[in-house]
């Protein structure tokens, strides 16, 4: 099981980075994705990483403040957030994907990764 950290409770247009640790037997995964689910809503795709890291994706809501990355050495994928919103505050998950996509919106389904940390809350208030 992935294993998500980092969150908590911060001010609006405050920062987080949330870290996801890979386990080894994951390691022949195609990409990782980061999700959030607010309360009543469904589960959303926010950024994807691909496996050799040479491609990133985010949804249209984050782009230019989230920015994703890894470390190879750690085995740990990264969410870096800033300018966060009230509106985001959700419990994240990193997830795996073992095979690739079918379509850029298929990057952002959940339905399409196979292995899911069991989140981590991301709360942004005043």
């Amino acid at each position: 099981q992935l294993q998500a950290s980092g969150g908590g409770l911060v001010q609006p247009g405050g920062s987080l980075r949330l870290s996801c640790e890979v386990p080894g037997f994951t390691k022949g995964y195609h990409a990782i994705g980061w999700f959030r689910q607010a309360p009543g809503e469904e589960r959303r795709g926010v950024s994807c990483l691909s496996s050799g890291g040479g491609s990133t994706y985010y949804a249209d809501s984050v782009k230019g403040r989230f920015t994703i990355s890894k470390d190879n050495a750690k085995n740990t994928v990264y969410l870096q957030m800033n300018s966060l919103k009230p509106e985001e505050t959700a419990v994240y998950y990193c997830a795996t994907a073992s095979r690739s996509f079918a379509s850029i919106r298929a990057i952002y389904t959940a339905v399409n990764y196979d292995y899911w940390g069991q989140g981590t809350q991301v709360t942004v208030s005043s």
